[in-house]
């Protein structure tokens, strides 16, 4: 504080020196913002040995342990969480990392991003699986690459049998392959840190098992058990564990932790892969694209419709749907869009219902992994909404555009239409609430928005000219 004070007066008697020597002799303005102005600066002096303090007392010499959240399913937007999350620990030399896990299962190409990242992890990585939760299927296999694996009392492990895409036993040759090839691989990563790498393999891989926490250390599937995540650090402090060719000494007790959360985009990514909203999207999207060609000339439906289109196709791929699926629900609503212009009876909707819900279950199937799910629930609730959509609002709207007038079609000539296309001459107008297609006469153009007179008719086709009052409705 002594050089801070010192700093603080040269600093204020310097410049009050320089605005005395420069003020004007009788200009009491230039006075009065010269004091203003000697005042900031002296204040500044005062800021500036203040901003130096800080620095040196906030230094922190405890070692520094990040905090990583694994609790969801194992998926593309939790695994580009979990690497950055590791990558920048790396980049500030953190003494540790540790996964709090608490996880269903999920993807395979998830899965061994992680554990890629944490077999290249400078720091060592440990992996707790919190009072609570669970480190089944892909869990598993991430618990046996860490550093160091520990559990929390009432917890359990395992259960990491592989399946297909849609959560199926995988039959024949391939399905011995992929077993196998899956319990070689635990089998490796519990073998490099020195655990049971027999029940690894044969057990939690070939045989579905699963051990609860105490079983899991006292068969030497995890190397410790604590409470909380403050009692682990306690707890590994000075243990030694070998990697990347060096022994490190873990300094984790009094850690100060450094929790890193998901991102924005982290945190949307991973709301809309969850199954039930990339299914709800879909349907939403289907909707609007229908309704914005029913309705040509709306664009919002068309534009949120396109938006919600793309992000169910991200989030059905990362899910790895099933494509059959998809395309069923497209051909429920070609039914839906059939339906209006051919007369079926209603037999066309109610395939579409049909193809809409059968595509819906097909998404994932009934045995999709742990956490990529759909709920039947809401899968029967939408279908059900969708076809009350189609059976009674469209049906009303398409019964309204068959009506004939009663007198020809004098009641509409002279009636002022807006056009929602473009005439070039051909197009759609909205004539007294209803969609016609139109030809301008004589064979001009006209915008969408712009205003048109209908002059005649020939059948179902109205004939229009420009409006006397031109411009846009």
């Amino acid at each position: 504080m002594t050089i801070g004070r010192g700093y603080e007066t040269g600093f204020r008697d310097g410049f009050m020196n320089c605005a005395i020597a420069y003020l004007p002799y009788n200009g009491a303005i230039m006075k009065v913002m010269g004091r203003r102005i000697v005042f900031l600066l002296a204040v500044l002096g005062l800021l500036i040995p203040w901003a130096y303090a800080p620095a040196s007392a906030a230094t922190d010499e405890r070692p520094q342990v990040e905090v990583l959240s694994l609790r969801d399913v194992v998926k593309p937007p939790m695994a580009s969480y979990i690497k950055r999350g590791i990558r920048d620990a790396n980049k500030r030399n953190a003494d540790a990392i540790v996964i709090e896990m608490d996880t269903p299962g999920g993807l395979d190409s998830s899965m061994r991003d992680i554990i890629q990242a944490i077999l290249g992890s400078d720091a060592p990585v440990i992996v707790y699986v919190v009072p609570g939760g669970r480190a089944a299927s892909a869990g598993t296999f991430i618990a046996m690459a860490a550093h160091v694996a520990a559990m929390a009392p009432g917890t359990s492990i395992g259960a990491a049998h592989p399946v297909g895409g849609q959560g199926e036993d995988i039959p024949g040759t391939l399905g011995d392959k992929v077993t196998n090839d899956a319990a070689e691989y635990i089998r490796s990563l519990a073998k490099m840190r020195g655990r049971n790498s027999d029940w690894a393999a044969d057990e939690a891989v070939r045989q579905a098992k699963s051990l609860d926490a105490d079983g899991a250390f006292e068969q030497n599937v995890v190397d410790l058990l604590a409470p909380n995540t403050r009692a682990l650090l306690d707890a590994v402090d000075g243990r030694v564990i070998s990697y990347n060719e060096r022994e490190v000494v873990l300094r984790t007790a009094n850690a100060r932790l450094v929790q890193t959360n998901r991102s924005l985009a982290e945190e949307f990514l991973s709301v809309i892969s969850e199954p039930n909203i990339a299914f709800i999207m879909l349907s939403l999207a289907m909707l609007a694209i229908f309704f914005e060609f029913s309705s040509p000339g709306a664009i919002f439906p068309g534009v949120i419709g396109g938006i919600l289109l793309l992000l169910s196709l991200y989030s059905l791929g990362t899910l790895q749907a099933n494509w059959a699926g998809v395309l069923l629900m497209a051909l429920a609503f070609g039914m839906f869009a059939f339906e209006i212009f051919v007369t079926s009876h209603g037999l066309l909707a109610a395939g579409g219902i049909v193809s809409f819900i059968v595509g819906a279950l097909m998404l994932w199937g009934n045995g999709a992994p742990p956490g990529v799910e759909i709920d039947k629930r809401i899968v029967f609730s939408v279908a059900t909404a969708v076809g009350l959509y189609f059976v009674f609002v469209v049906q009303a709207v398409v019964r309204s555009h068959r009506q004939r007038p009663k007198v020809g079609g004098e009641p509409l000539i002279g009636k002022t239409a807006v056009a929602r296309t473009a005439l070039a001459p051909e197009g759609m107008v909205l004539v007294e609430g209803e969609l016609w297609q139109a030809t301008l006469e004589p064979s001009e153009q006209a915008q969408p928005g712009d205003q048109v007179v209908v002059v005649g008719r020939d059948g179902l086709r109205l004939r229009v000219a420009r409006s006397p009052k031109g411009g846009i409705q």
